[in-house]
């Protein structure tokens, strides 16, 4: 709850900032100069990226958060095995373990959006963000292809 609210707030405050940014660059179009109406142009472009880059975060997301939903329905969400250190992170050798028998389930099962799911869990517990999303999103792909 706390990420989704922490989430909520990051997308609120970017939203205001891509509507001072795109603001100030009509402003400098209606100043009517060859170079403010180009700069006034590149301004405007910022929030209309930042604004696509959020709404595929979001979509991401939603959809992730869908395909937990009906994991968890069926039962088959990953449970917490992970051993803790004293300081409350997880133990190396233990996410390592954990993920190495979510990388087997996967390649024995390569077209299982939930063995993908459960992949991109393990490489999160491992604190490598890049392929965890990179799995969530084979997941989603699996997931609407199964549909």
């Amino acid at each position: 709850m706390r990420a989704k609210i922490s989430y909520a707030i990051t997308a609120a405050v970017l939203v205001v900032y891509f509507v001072l940014v795109g603001s100030r660059g009509v402003l400098l179009i209606e100043t009517g100069t060859p170079l403010t109406v180009a700069f006034g142009v590149a301004v405007l472009i910022l929030p209309v990226i930042g604004a696509w880059f959020l709404w595929k975060n979001t979509e991401f997301v939603r959809n992730a958060n869908r395909l937990a939903a009906e994991l968890d329905a069926e039962g088959g969400l990953p449970v917490d095995e992970l051993k803790r250190l004293p300081s409350g992170r997880v133990d190396r050798d233990s996410a390592d373990e954990v993920f190495a028998r979510r990388k087997a389930e996967t390649e024995a099962a390569p077209d299982d959006w939930r063995s993908w799911f459960r992949l991109a869990v393990a490489y999160h517990d491992a604190r490598d963000t890049p392929r965890a999303r990179k799995a969530m999103q084979r997941a989603i792909t699996l997931h609407k292809t199964s549909h």
